[in-house]
């Protein structure tokens, strides 16, 4: 508790709008801290080197703790979602659905996990600073890389040391576009060294709605084939 009025201690005194990273985030969290579901309308978009190569839409559901739910109703339907336990991605269409551990998912939504934890962004990022490359779509909002807790990994030692000019080229980078007056999280984006690109953009934010247990359970339908395995790089958006 005395963490969370520090932090509100700390918006009441700095003013609507700072761009700062830390002020920013604390905004952000504030703001979806206290909400128990979550609903947001999305549009994906995703990218091979610059190509737009799909993009979908539809509607999320987020539910404390550790629930998702990800209805694609354009241009097609299918199905990501997280049990808390297991990732489940249906897709109608081929009959089948591949579920995951969530602990062994690399899935690209995995940023967005903050909103049905404890809404900290330190727990997902090990740093977060304003963005130098990536631009907001809105000049008023800002626009904050997000290094990954365990990216460093993938990179070279001290990496996470490093400022965002200085990342190594095989380093993935994460960027959160936030309005910095009502704390909304706008768009997610991640670029993944090889050229990989997806963005999320979000719109119409819902909290506190009444969301049954029910939709983040998972009952493969009569005759749907269950795959267990790693999910297909970027899912639905790869398929053609």
């Amino acid at each position: 508790m005395g963490e969370y009025l520090h932090a509100l201690v700390f918006l009441l005194l700095t003013p609507i709008g700072s761009t700062d990273s830390k002020v920013v985030v604390a905004r952000l969290e504030a703001r979806y801290r206290a909400a128990r579901t979550l609903q947001a309308s999305f549009l994906e978009r995703y990218t091979d080197n610059g190509r737009l190569v799909r993009v979908e839409a539809g509607t999320a559901y987020f539910k404390r703790p550790g629930k998702m739910r990800w209805e694609y109703e354009a241009p097609e339907k299918n199905l990501f979602l997280v049990d808390g336990k297991t990732v489940w991605f249906y897709v109608p269409a081929d009959h089948s659905v591949t579920r995951v551990p969530v602990t062994e998912s690399a899935d690209w939504r995995t940023p967005l996990a903050l909103l049905v934890g404890r809404m900290k962004v330190s727990r997902v990022c090990e740093q977060v600073v304003n963005a130098v490359d990536e631009k907001p779509e809105n000049p008023e909002h800002a626009m904050l890389r997000c290094d990954l807790r365990g990216a460093g990994s993938k990179s070279s030692k001290g990496a996470s040391r490093e400022s965002p000019s200085q990342k190594p080229s095989n380093s993935e980078a994460v960027f959160f576009e936030i309005d910095t007056k009502s704390g909304d999280l706008v768009r997610v984006l991640v670029r993944d060294p090889g050229g990989i690109g997806i963005e999320f953009s979000f719109a119409n934010w819902r909290m506190d709605l009444q969301v049954p247990d029910s939709l983040f359970h998972f009952a493969a339908p009569k005759g749907v084939a269950i795959v267990n395995g790693e999910l297909p790089l970027g899912d639905s958006a790869v398929r053609h």
